[in-house]
């Protein structure tokens, strides 16, 4: 396989998690009232053991085996995210939060710039800041950031998500040695972390009913769970600035999904931020799309 093929093929695995991140949304309203760290917990938790499970299953166990820095690198950076989200949410509007959250895949790109081998263009950035504008109109329904000084914890813990998720999408790259099979034990140790935040800050409320149950199963399998992986293999291998643009598409098809199941309905806003996002993301990879067409 060519190195161009190789970095395609990765990209495309990448990709996938996009797509599983979709799904948040979905098997999110469907867990129920599960507090997040405590969703967190289950879900990391799931994914994470049956990954180890895997490992072990495969004979390839010593792949857990890595300096302290990594263990540190990739539990900082998926438990970190996911800490300052939950504090965003929960000392911010909603609105807001996910707003200022939503722009880590444009720093992605910007922070490519810095990485060995990657040349920043001005059509990364354009497609990534119509993504942003797309996403930025969905989840604030066009009415904008509000920005009440009263919420400055909210938004520093909101602008610290969307740092640590960016950087540490960028640098996973300069760990390429590491194997993607190590993301397992980050799942362990965001799950055991998240479960100590939840003793700590949150009262428990268990999923109840099959339902619940079996959409906290399946945020572990997959947004919260296989998605991390092929994430990995992604921005390790792939094109990161395609990626990067790309990932503006999750908080689109989320929607999509959530009105299809009858959580939302389908309006002028949706359909503008979906043409945003899809032009967005083919100037992003026209690249890659027609050196594809080409060969």
């Amino acid at each position: 396989m060519t190195d161009q093929a190789a970095r395609f093929r990765a990209t495309l695995i990448g990709l996938t998690a996009v797509l599983m991140w979709a799904t948040l949304g979905v098997f999110g309203a469907g867990s129920g009232a599960v507090p997040p760290f405590l969703l967190n917990a289950l879900c990391f938790g799931l994914s994470g053991l049956l990954a180890f499970l895997w490992l072990a299953f495969r004979g390839k166990l010593s792949a857990l085996r890595q300096p302290l820095k990594v263990w540190a690198f990739g539990t900082v950076g998926l438990f970190g995210f996911h800490f300052f989200y939950f504090t965003a949410i929960r000392n911010a509007p909603p609105v807001d939060a996910n707003l200022i959250n939503y722009t880590w895949p444009l720093l992605i790109v910007v922070f490519s710039a810095l990485l060995p081998g990657e040349k920043l263009k001005l059509h990364h950035v354009l497609g990534t800041v119509l993504g942003l504008g797309g996403a930025a109109l969905l989840v604030s329904k066009g009415e904008g950031l509000s920005l009440d000084p009263a919420f400055a914890l909210g938004y520093g813990a909101a602008v610290a998500s969307s740092l640590f998720w960016s950087t540490y999408s960028v640098l996973s790259r300069r760990l390429g040695e590491v194997p993607t099979e190590a993301v397992a034990g980050f799942c362990l140790m965001t799950a055991l972390l998240s479960a100590i935040c939840h003793l700590v800050l949150e009262d428990t409320v268990w999923p109840s009913g099959t339902v619940e149950w079996a959409s906290v199963v399946a945020l572990g399998l997959l947004p919260v769970g296989l998605a991390f992986f092929t994430w990995d293999i992604g921005v390790k291998r792939g094109d990161i600035q395609v990626l990067g643009a790309a990932a503006y598409s999750a908080p689109l098809l989320s929607t999509l999904l959530l009105i299809a199941f009858g959580f939302g309905t389908f309006t002028w806003i949706v359909g503008a931020a979906c043409i945003l996002i899809t032009i967005g993301a083919v100037i992003a990879a026209k690249d890659m799309i027609f050196k594809r067409a080409a060969g």
